[in-house]
């Protein structure tokens, strides 16, 4: 029997009590401009983070806008990664967000007369990662610098519209808050640039504008779509009476109601989110995502059993179904091998279990998010300018919004033909007659997930579209499409290492699968010769974590949402379906959407899951032993998984020695494989989701663990320590700045050093906590979602929720201690270097030659000009230089090239023929070197070999 030691009834009161206060625009702008200072500051800020992608199946995108005049130009802005601008129609881009405070997009608009670029920060979506926004951002030069010109508290922008004859008139749509009320949303108007704005319509502090658009050639006449959300951790609920459309005439100064309950558009409670297209000044589209109840009689019914039919069904009728069909049902909707007709039925007449058991069986999350009980998708037009509305669909939109519309709603309609418009959905779909009639124009290599279309004006069939997979482009109206992912936007969830030489790199991404790569491929574009990008997808659906036996890295565990894991075999290209079921009787296993898994560091067969109960397999996931109860608050009711485990940590000191987190704030231990559970964070603040907990890999009473209130808009940032099983813990959170907490990884080498990932960077710690250093050298300020780092290598890897993975060689951070910075100069060990006769050479005068590099990490002490030379054995100087050294770590590059005159040295003490190479460069010869740096009245040296 396992014994949960919590105070289960203290905690539910605690947990009815408490609420989480969201943080302030102050803070959030206080921490931004502590997060610059940081930068200019940091010790690590030299220390080079390199992209290695992933950009073959990119991310999110949000929004695009394209030059009226010359279509090959347009900016795409992704949900978080960032806004990217093409001048060759898509073949090449470049990120002009970079050196902004966020990465994070909701809207862009772009002032083609003048160059001047509008960012609406926050996704306008309503996902489980739509991260905030800090407002709105204006560049005058194209994207070399950013102005935030206000609207702080908005989070989330919806929609932005320039007045094309007046570029200082710009009219904001803003949603709000994702997961608590606020006053700053609603559309915003300004008449200077930015400088001032006036909140022109506001609804209620719990609904926002998703949408806004305007007549072509009549920038008065408005229309916005008012969304009333109510997004929690456990529920969301995407429709409200407040949702409806508003009319201005006068440029967005004045607003009002249209969607009246006489103007034919639906009023009432199951109003969700609309999108708008506008045609002309009479004719205004708008898809809406109804969530009223479909009429149950309009289904027909479907031949065999469905799980509706057990939830009334009688026991007498139960057991007067004929087993062939009672065992298609059983056998087709996954049921454990020993639920076959006979013995469910002996089940039944026992009283052990009851019909509608059979239907409660397969109500999981998953089940939740894709029954369709909601009429969905529908469209409306208005020929009078909005005064009445017509539904022009003549059957139910299905398998196009499922039950998650949150999350899509746009609409357009060709500008040169009334009746042609294009909605984008899971699919995207087309109409030629205004709705009535829909065909897919979706193709093999169109993600699904359409999140933004542009339809040009001067030549119908030309689109450009941005979906969760990046962009695509078609002239022949979805004919055929071209893929265009040259950005390194992909968003991960989680990410893993192998040890193969040269290792892999793993990751589960949104919407796009699980994929791996080695480390040190090149992101270019040979694969589209060779047919072989490298990187591979091994996993559909929404990726997850991943797990890699080390004994043989060809058997890798993996999976999509909520829990639907498998154990795949690389080589064999087979894959085993793994996730836990439960008993027949007995309430479903809750998942998270992200469900955490892990590979026992003692024994690579023994595997762990984690839902609202620890999971353990002895023999690879073939069969599961359930090795807790519920290690949650018990979960709550609503629409979206909770009352779920986030986290799993195994000590590498002790078997069995286990933690776990959840999502609603409890961090659980046992010493003894399961036999007991404690829970160990009544300290913390409470029902924050447990981001990471993480067994020390130097003390076996070690544990760290990182809290995330990102689902109560509290962005402060939460990470503890406790040197005693979790007894007593530290918060060692120290001048992080204001983000919240998503990942934590210790050194193995060194126990001092840590590193942590926000949702708006990256940071280091030399003293276990006690302060922080930036550590975002190469990377924008973006997501950081996981971390880990292949201890052969010395290599920690950064899977990013925007801009792909990164990579950063620790070696050197690694030997940091008190004593070293104690020191006014120290140069760190460097890795011998094989000789190659090609350095400098290539086969053909038109490809670029392979170069050497050696690269020397120094600490100093204080800012200052070191001079560095590098010598031969017997104190030969073969080149030397300066560098403006940073207080800190620094980087010395050098190409192991002779200068001219350390060349001349060289010949003169050595009678050796030196071979110019093709790129007019001597290459040091193999033997023995010496890098000797002098600064700060001190001389340091290393030695390294050319083998």
């Amino acid at each position: 029997m396992n014994k949960i030691l919590l105070p289960c009834l203290v905690l539910v009161f605690q947990f009815s009590l408490a609420q989480q206060s969201p943080t302030s625009k102050d803070q959030v702008l206080h921490s931004l401009t502590q997060k610059a200072q940081m930068a200019e500051a940091s010790l690590v800020k030299n220390i080079p983070l390199k992209n290695i992608g992933p950009s073959v199946m990119s991310g999110r995108v949000v929004d695009l806008d394209v030059n009226p005049n010359n279509p090959t130009e347009f900016y795409v802005a992704y949900a978080s990664g960032g806004l990217w601008h093409t001048t060759t129609n898509g073949i090449s881009f470049t990120p002009v967000l970079d050196n902004s405070d966020t990465q994070n997009v909701g809207d862009i608009a772009v002032d083609w007369s003048n160059g001047t670029l509008w960012v609406g920060t926050g996704e306008n979506n309503a996902s489980r990662s739509s991260y905030a926004g800090i407002g709105i951002l204006k560049s005058a030069d194209k994207g070399k610098t950013w102005q935030n010109m206000g609207l702080h508290d908005s989070h989330h922008i919806g929609r932005i519209l320039i007045n094309p004859n007046n570029p200082n008139e710009v009219v904001v749509g803003a949603t709000g808050h994702l997961y608590s009320s606020n006053e700053e949303r609603g559309v915003f108007k300004t008449t200077d640039g930015g400088k001032s704005w006036q909140k022109t319509l506001f609804v209620n502090d719990a609904t926002g504008i998703i949408d806004i658009a305007s007549a072509p050639n009549n920038f008065n006449i408005q229309y916005a779509a008012a969304w009333a959300k109510d997004r929690k951790a456990w529920d969301f609920k995407g429709n409200g009476t407040s949702s409806g459309i508003y009319k201005s005439i006068d440029g967005g100064s004045s607003w009002s109601l249209v969607t009246t309950p006489n103007s034919g558009f639906p009023t009432g409670e199951g109003v969700g989110r609309i999108g708008l297209a506008v045609f002309d000044d009479n004719t205004v589209y708008a898809v809406h995502d109804s969530q009223f109840r479909r009429d149950k009689k309009a289904d027909e019914k479907k031949e065999g059993l469905s799980k509706n039919d057990f939830k009334a069904m009688s026991k007498d009728s139960f057991l007067a179904l004929e087993d062939k069909k009672l065992n298609d049902y059983l056998k087709t909707n996954g049921f454990q091998e020993k639920y076959r007709a006979a013995n469910v039925k002996q089940m039944v007449r026992s009283g052990t279990v009851q019909p509608v058991d059979l239907a409660k069986y397969l109500e999981n999350a998953n089940s939740l998010l894709f029954d369709t009980p909601v009429i969905g998708a529908e469209v409306y037009r208005s020929d009078d300018a909005g005064a009445t509305w017509k539904k022009m669909n003549g059957k139910h939109l299905d398998d196009l919004f499922y039950s998650y519309g949150y999350y899509f709603a746009q609409i357009r309609v060709d500008p040169s033909n009334k009746n042609r418009i294009y909605l984008a959905g899971v699919p995207l779909i087309k109409s030629e007659d205004g709705g009535n009639t829909f065909t897919s124009i979706n193709k093999e290599n169109v993600h699904a997930d359409h999140h933004a279309l542009w339809v040009n004006p001067k030549r119908s069939g030309h689109l450009i579209n941005g979906n969760d997979g990046g962009l695509n482009i078609t002239y022949d109206d979805g004919e055929n499409w071209m893929k265009n992912n040259s950005p390194t936007v992909a968003q991960f969830y989680a990410i893993n290492v192998d040890n193969e030489k040269p290792y892999n790199v793993y990751g589960g991404l949104q919407d796009n699968g699980v994929w791996k790569g080695a480390h040190n491929n090149k992101q270019d574009s040979h694969w589209h010769q060779s047919g072989k990008n490298p990187w591979e997808m091994i996993m559909g659906g929404d990726g997850m974590q991943v797990q890699i036996d080390n004994r043989n890295s060809n058997i890798v565990y993996t999976g999509y949402q909520f829990g639907n894991y498998f154990r795949l075999d690389l080589a064999t290209g087979k894959q085993k379906y793994i996730q836990p079921k439960h008993e027949l009787g007995e309430s479903p296993y809750r998942f998270n959407w992200q469900t955490p898994i892990l590979l026992s560091s003692h024994n690579q067969d023994i595997l762990y899951l984690g839902g609202n109960k620890l999971h353990r397999s002895l023999n690879q996931g073939d069969h599961w032993e359930v090795i807790s109860g519920d290690l949650t608050q018990g979960g709550k009711k609503g629409n979206v998984a909770y009352g779920t485990i986030t986290t799993i940590s195994e000590s590498p000191f002790k078997f069995g020695l286990i933690y776990t987190g959840s999502d609603d704030g409890l961090v659980q231990v046992s010493k003894n494989g399961g036999g007991n559970w404690e829970n160990i964070s009544s300290s913390f603040p409470k029902n924050l989701w447990v981001s990471e907990v993480a067994a020390s890999k130097h003390k076996k009473e070690r544990v760290y663990a990182t809290l995330n209130g990102y689902r109560w808009d509290d962005f402060t940032p939460y990470v503890y320590v406790s040197d005693d099983y979790g007894k007593n813990w530290k918060n060692i959170s120290g001048n992080i700045p204001v983000s919240p907490v998503n990942a934590l990884v210790e050194d193995p080498e060194n126990e001092n050093l840590l590193f942590v990932g926000t949702d708006n960077g990256l940071y280091a710690s030399f003293n276990r906590g006690d302060s922080w250093e930036l550590f975002q050298n190469g990377m924008p300020n973006v997501a950081v979602h996981d971390l880990v780092i292949q201890r052969e290598a010395k290599h920690l890897l950064i899977g990013t929720h925007g801009r792909s993975i990164y990579k950063a060689d620790i070696g050197a951070l690694q030997q940091i201690n008190t004593d070293v910075l104690s020191k006014d100069l120290v140069i760190f060990n460097v890795e011998n270097i094989k000789h190659s006769e090609g350095w400098g050479n290539s086969w053909s005068s038109w490809t670029k030659p392979e170069t050497p590099g050696l690269d020397v990490n120094f600490y100093s002490a204080t800012p200052g000009t070191c001079s560095a030379k590098i010598l031969t054995s017997n104190g030969t100087v073969v080149s030397a230089t300066s560098i403006e050294a940073s207080k800190g770590l620094n980087v010395l590059s050098y190409d192991l090239a002779f200068s001219k005159k350390g060349k001349s040295n060289f010949l003169k003490k050595n009678k050796m023929k030196l071979t110019e190479a093709k790129n007019g460069k001597t290459y040091l010869p193999k033997g023995n070197y010496t890098v000797e740096i002098s600064g700060n009245g001190q001389v340091e040296k290393i030695e390294f070999k050319i083998e």
